[in-house]
């Protein structure tokens, strides 16, 4: 079973920055598309940034582009989403997720990480 295991979740102050890691142990993704959606209390989980497998292209929600950026180490098998200027409504959990390409995320989930951002 694949696991993909989220990191850098926490309490920040709004203005802050924080950088989430998602990491996939002992599989490779190099050519798989990863992503984060976020999901906050009450709310549908929404789509916030993905990267292509050769990272080479990436998209965002239009809520956190200018703010968030996402990036990977094809090497280490990871993805990260450095969010910069948090505001209170970033407030959610924060999930990793791995498909063929940036608009069919979903194959793989994992099991997210808290963020929370205080006025």
């Amino acid at each position: 079973q694949v696991q993909l295991v989220e990191s850098g979740g926490g309490l920040v102050q709004a203005g802050g920055s924080q950088r989430l890691s998602c990491a996939a142990p002992g599989r490779t993704f190099s050519s798989s598309a990863m992503g984060w959606f976020r999901q906050a209390p009450g709310k549908e989980r929404e789509f916030v940034a993905a990267i292509s497998g050769s990272a080479l292209r990436s998209i965002y929600a239009d809520s956190v582009k200018g703010r968030f950026t996402i990036s990977r180490d094809i090497a280490k098998n990871t993805v990260y989403l450095q969010m910069n200027s948090l505001k209170p409504e970033d407030t959610a959990v924060y999930y990793c997720a791995v498909g063929r390409t940036i608009n069919t995320l979903g194959d793989y989930w994992g099991r997210g990480t808290q963020v929370t951002v205080s006025s």
